[in-house]
Protein backbone atom coordinates (compact mmCIF):
# COMPACT_ATOMS: atom_id res chain seq x y z
CA UNK A 1 0.00 0.00 0.00
CA UNK A 2 1.37 3.53 -0.66
CA UNK A 3 2.48 5.25 2.46
CA UNK A 4 1.88 8.63 1.37
CA UNK A 5 -1.53 7.69 1.20
CA UNK A 6 -1.84 6.03 4.40
CA UNK A 7 -0.30 9.17 5.67
CA UNK A 8 -2.96 11.54 4.21
CA UNK A 9 -5.73 9.24 4.90
CA UNK A 10 -4.84 9.23 8.98
CA UNK A 11 -4.40 13.12 8.55
CA UNK A 12 -7.95 13.52 7.49
CA UNK A 13 -9.48 11.26 9.76
CA UNK A 14 -7.59 13.08 12.99
CA UNK A 15 -9.31 16.33 12.25
CA UNK A 16 -12.07 17.30 14.46
CA UNK A 17 -15.28 16.58 13.13
CA UNK A 18 -17.28 19.09 14.20
CA UNK A 19 -14.36 21.63 13.74
CA UNK A 20 -14.14 24.72 11.29
CA UNK A 21 -11.09 24.31 8.52
CA UNK A 22 -8.07 26.89 9.09
CA UNK A 23 -8.86 28.64 6.20
CA UNK A 24 -12.41 29.02 6.59
CA UNK A 25 -12.18 30.63 10.03
CA UNK A 26 -13.81 34.13 10.19
CA UNK A 27 -14.89 37.35 12.85
CA UNK A 28 -18.64 37.73 13.03
CA UNK A 29 -19.75 41.08 13.15
CA UNK A 30 -23.25 41.81 15.06
CA UNK A 31 -26.06 42.46 12.63
CA UNK A 32 -27.00 46.75 12.59
CA UNK A 33 -30.65 47.02 13.85
CA UNK A 34 -32.89 46.97 10.10
CA UNK A 35 -34.39 50.07 12.35
CA UNK A 36 -31.72 52.48 12.34
CA UNK A 37 -30.75 51.60 8.87
CA UNK A 38 -34.30 52.06 7.50
CA UNK A 39 -34.03 55.69 9.41
CA UNK A 40 -30.74 56.53 7.86
CA UNK A 41 -31.80 56.01 4.51
CA UNK A 42 -35.56 57.71 5.12
CA UNK A 43 -33.14 61.03 6.62
CA UNK A 44 -30.48 60.63 3.54
CA UNK A 45 -33.67 60.13 0.89
CA UNK A 46 -35.13 63.34 2.51
CA UNK A 47 -32.19 64.76 2.41
CA UNK A 48 -31.88 64.34 -1.23
CA UNK A 49 -35.40 65.30 -2.18
CA UNK A 50 -35.47 68.48 -0.34
CA UNK A 51 -32.09 69.56 -2.46
CA UNK A 52 -33.63 68.39 -5.65
CA UNK A 53 -37.16 70.48 -5.42
CA UNK A 54 -34.68 74.09 -3.92
CA UNK A 55 -32.43 73.24 -7.02
CA UNK A 56 -35.89 72.88 -8.87
CA UNK A 57 -37.34 76.02 -7.64
CA UNK A 58 -34.03 78.33 -7.54
CA UNK A 59 -33.68 77.75 -11.59
CA UNK A 60 -36.95 76.16 -13.03
CA UNK A 61 -40.13 76.56 -11.30
CA UNK A 62 -40.78 78.53 -7.57
CA UNK A 63 -44.06 78.09 -5.86
CA UNK A 64 -45.37 81.77 -4.13
CA UNK A 65 -47.31 82.19 -1.49
CA UNK A 66 -49.85 85.39 -2.46
CA UNK A 67 -49.66 87.90 0.75
CA UNK A 68 -51.76 90.33 0.32
CA UNK A 69 -55.01 90.96 -1.66
CA UNK A 70 -53.49 93.57 -4.32
CA UNK A 71 -53.72 91.65 -7.08
CA UNK A 72 -57.45 90.07 -6.98
CA UNK A 73 -59.27 89.07 -8.38
CA UNK A 74 -56.65 87.21 -10.46
CA UNK A 75 -54.84 86.13 -7.43
CA UNK A 76 -56.41 85.62 -3.66
CA UNK A 77 -54.60 85.59 -0.30
CA UNK A 78 -53.22 82.40 0.52
CA UNK A 79 -53.01 81.20 -3.17
CA UNK A 80 -49.88 79.40 -4.44
CA UNK A 81 -48.66 79.89 -7.56
CA UNK A 82 -46.42 78.51 -9.60
CA UNK A 83 -43.44 81.15 -11.09
CA UNK A 84 -41.81 80.48 -14.35
CA UNK A 85 -38.23 81.34 -14.06
CA UNK A 86 -37.63 80.45 -17.57
CA UNK A 87 -39.33 82.51 -19.21
CA UNK A 88 -37.27 85.26 -20.04
CA UNK A 89 -34.10 83.22 -19.72
CA UNK A 90 -33.46 82.80 -23.56
CA UNK A 91 -33.84 86.40 -25.16
CA UNK A 92 -37.48 87.03 -23.88
CA UNK A 93 -38.30 90.26 -21.52
CA UNK A 94 -41.69 90.67 -19.49
CA UNK A 95 -44.54 92.39 -21.37
CA UNK A 96 -47.52 94.13 -21.21
CA UNK A 97 -50.13 92.09 -19.26
CA UNK A 98 -47.61 89.65 -17.89
CA UNK A 99 -48.27 89.05 -14.32
CA UNK A 100 -44.87 88.78 -12.78
CA UNK A 101 -42.84 88.53 -9.56
CA UNK A 102 -39.84 90.27 -8.94
CA UNK A 103 -37.32 91.42 -6.14
CA UNK A 104 -38.58 95.50 -5.04
CA UNK A 105 -35.07 96.32 -3.50
CA UNK A 106 -34.19 99.41 -4.85
CA UNK A 107 -37.11 100.51 -6.54
CA UNK A 108 -40.20 99.39 -3.93
CA UNK A 109 -38.42 99.27 -0.61
CA UNK A 110 -34.50 100.32 0.24
CA UNK A 111 -31.70 98.62 0.40
CA UNK A 112 -31.28 98.65 4.17
CA UNK A 113 -34.62 97.60 5.07
CA UNK A 114 -33.73 94.25 5.83
CA UNK A 115 -33.27 93.91 9.18
CA UNK A 116 -33.07 89.77 8.99
CA UNK A 117 -29.96 88.24 9.94
CA UNK A 118 -28.18 86.40 7.20
CA UNK A 119 -28.71 82.65 9.02
CA UNK A 120 -32.69 83.69 9.52
CA UNK A 121 -32.92 84.58 6.17
CA UNK A 122 -31.69 82.20 4.31
CA UNK A 123 -33.59 79.37 5.98
CA UNK A 124 -37.37 81.76 5.38
CA UNK A 125 -35.57 82.10 1.60
CA UNK A 126 -35.58 78.24 1.56
CA UNK A 127 -38.69 78.11 2.85
CA UNK A 128 -40.59 80.30 0.88
CA UNK A 129 -38.69 78.79 -2.51
CA UNK A 130 -41.07 75.99 -2.03
CA UNK A 131 -44.12 78.22 -1.23
CA UNK A 132 -44.18 77.34 2.86
CA UNK A 133 -44.22 80.80 3.84
CA UNK A 134 -44.81 84.33 2.82
CA UNK A 135 -42.29 85.67 0.66
CA UNK A 136 -39.24 87.76 1.59
CA UNK A 137 -40.74 91.54 1.88
CA UNK A 138 -38.94 92.25 -1.17
CA UNK A 139 -40.17 90.15 -3.10
CA UNK A 140 -43.74 91.66 -4.92
CA UNK A 141 -46.54 89.85 -7.71
CA UNK A 142 -47.44 92.51 -9.92
CA UNK A 143 -49.05 93.13 -13.24
CA UNK A 144 -46.95 94.59 -15.68
CA UNK A 145 -48.62 97.72 -17.66
CA UNK A 146 -45.43 99.53 -19.27
CA UNK A 147 -41.74 98.98 -20.88
CA UNK A 148 -39.27 100.45 -21.75
CA UNK A 149 -40.14 103.23 -24.22
CA UNK A 150 -43.78 103.58 -23.16
CA UNK A 151 -45.81 106.76 -22.48
CA UNK A 152 -48.07 105.53 -19.55
CA UNK A 153 -50.92 107.77 -18.40
CA UNK A 154 -54.12 107.95 -16.39
CA UNK A 155 -56.49 108.68 -16.76
CA UNK A 156 -58.39 109.97 -20.18
CA UNK A 157 -61.30 111.84 -19.98
CA UNK A 158 -63.60 108.58 -19.70
CA UNK A 159 -60.89 107.61 -16.86
CA UNK A 160 -59.48 105.03 -18.90
CA UNK A 161 -55.31 104.31 -18.94
CA UNK A 162 -53.59 105.19 -21.93
CA UNK A 163 -50.60 103.27 -23.41
CA UNK A 164 -48.84 105.14 -26.20
CA UNK A 165 -51.58 107.29 -26.90
CA UNK A 166 -53.81 104.10 -26.87
CA UNK A 167 -56.87 103.38 -24.17
CA UNK A 168 -56.67 100.33 -22.34
CA UNK A 169 -59.80 98.48 -21.11
CA UNK A 170 -58.80 96.25 -18.29
CA UNK A 171 -61.08 93.82 -17.91
CA UNK A 172 -59.15 92.05 -14.88
CA UNK A 173 -59.33 95.42 -12.87
CA UNK A 174 -60.92 94.45 -9.44
CA UNK A 175 -65.04 95.09 -9.51
CA UNK A 176 -65.66 98.58 -8.85
CA UNK A 177 -62.06 100.03 -8.94
CA UNK A 178 -61.01 102.78 -11.18
CA UNK A 179 -57.23 102.20 -13.37
CA UNK A 180 -55.84 104.53 -10.60
CA UNK A 181 -57.14 107.26 -8.21
CA UNK A 182 -53.73 108.41 -8.53
CA UNK A 183 -52.71 111.00 -11.70
CA UNK A 184 -49.88 110.14 -13.48
CA UNK A 185 -47.64 110.41 -16.87
CA UNK A 186 -44.81 108.84 -17.25
CA UNK A 187 -42.21 107.52 -19.68
CA UNK A 188 -40.76 104.23 -18.76
CA UNK A 189 -37.09 104.24 -19.40
CA UNK A 190 -35.24 101.21 -21.26
CA UNK A 191 -34.98 97.84 -19.29
CA UNK A 192 -37.60 99.10 -16.96
CA UNK A 193 -41.35 98.09 -16.09
CA UNK A 194 -44.27 100.13 -14.64
CA UNK A 195 -46.31 97.67 -12.74
CA UNK A 196 -49.27 97.41 -10.98
CA UNK A 197 -51.51 95.48 -8.90
CA UNK A 198 -55.49 94.77 -10.63
CA UNK A 199 -56.82 95.36 -7.04
CA UNK A 200 -55.66 99.29 -7.27
CA UNK A 201 -57.78 100.96 -4.57
CA UNK A 202 -55.19 98.03 -2.34
CA UNK A 203 -52.58 98.06 -3.98
CA UNK A 204 -49.43 99.79 -3.36
CA UNK A 205 -47.15 99.88 -6.57
CA UNK A 206 -45.07 101.57 -8.94
CA UNK A 207 -47.74 104.78 -8.24
CA UNK A 208 -46.54 104.98 -4.87
CA UNK A 209 -43.29 105.38 -5.21
CA UNK A 210 -43.09 108.03 -7.90
CA UNK A 211 -41.34 110.86 -6.04
CA UNK A 212 -38.63 107.97 -4.67
CA UNK A 213 -35.10 107.10 -6.71
CA UNK A 214 -36.23 104.92 -9.82
CA UNK A 215 -39.58 106.89 -9.46
CA UNK A 216 -41.08 103.25 -8.88
CA UNK A 217 -39.87 101.53 -11.94
CA UNK A 218 -38.65 97.97 -11.70
CA UNK A 219 -35.50 97.00 -13.24
CA UNK A 220 -36.07 94.34 -15.56
CA UNK A 221 -33.12 92.39 -14.54
CA UNK A 222 -34.91 91.71 -11.11
CA UNK A 223 -37.77 89.96 -12.53
CA UNK A 224 -38.06 86.52 -10.50
CA UNK A 225 -40.03 85.26 -13.30
CA UNK A 226 -43.81 85.12 -14.79
CA UNK A 227 -46.67 83.68 -13.24
CA UNK A 228 -47.81 81.26 -15.14
CA UNK A 229 -50.01 78.41 -12.92
CA UNK A 230 -51.99 78.48 -10.35
CA UNK A 231 -51.19 75.19 -7.73
CA UNK A 232 -53.44 75.84 -5.12
CA UNK A 233 -56.40 75.83 -4.20
CA UNK A 234 -57.24 72.51 -5.93
CA UNK A 235 -60.34 73.99 -7.15
CA UNK A 236 -58.41 76.49 -8.99
CA UNK A 237 -55.93 74.83 -10.61
CA UNK A 238 -54.53 75.52 -13.92
CA UNK A 239 -52.99 78.18 -16.01
CA UNK A 240 -53.07 81.88 -15.43
CA UNK A 241 -55.80 83.42 -17.97
CA UNK A 242 -53.95 86.25 -19.94
CA UNK A 243 -55.30 89.28 -20.99
CA UNK A 244 -55.76 90.63 -24.50
CA UNK A 245 -56.07 94.39 -23.34
CA UNK A 246 -52.88 95.13 -24.54
CA UNK A 247 -52.92 93.44 -28.05
CA UNK A 248 -52.97 95.54 -30.76
CA UNK A 249 -50.86 98.84 -29.11
CA UNK A 250 -47.97 99.69 -31.24
CA UNK A 251 -44.69 98.84 -29.15
CA UNK A 252 -43.55 102.22 -28.05
CA UNK A 253 -43.23 105.56 -28.36
CA UNK A 254 -39.86 105.38 -30.65
CA UNK A 255 -42.13 102.79 -32.79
Amino acid sequence: MDTEAQHMERDRSSAPADGPEEGSRSTHVPDRPAGSMSWGRTVLLGMLCTTALLLFSTFVLQPFLIPSGSMQPTLRVGDRVLVNKLAYRFGSEPGRGDVVVFDGTGSFVQEDESGENAVGALLHGAAASLGLVEPAGSDFVKRVVGVGGDRVVCCDKRGRLEVNGAPVTEEYLHPGDRPSEVAFDIVVPDDRLWVMGDHRSNSRDSRDHLGEPGGGMVPVERVIGRVDWLGWPLGRLGSLEGTDAFTGLRPTDHG
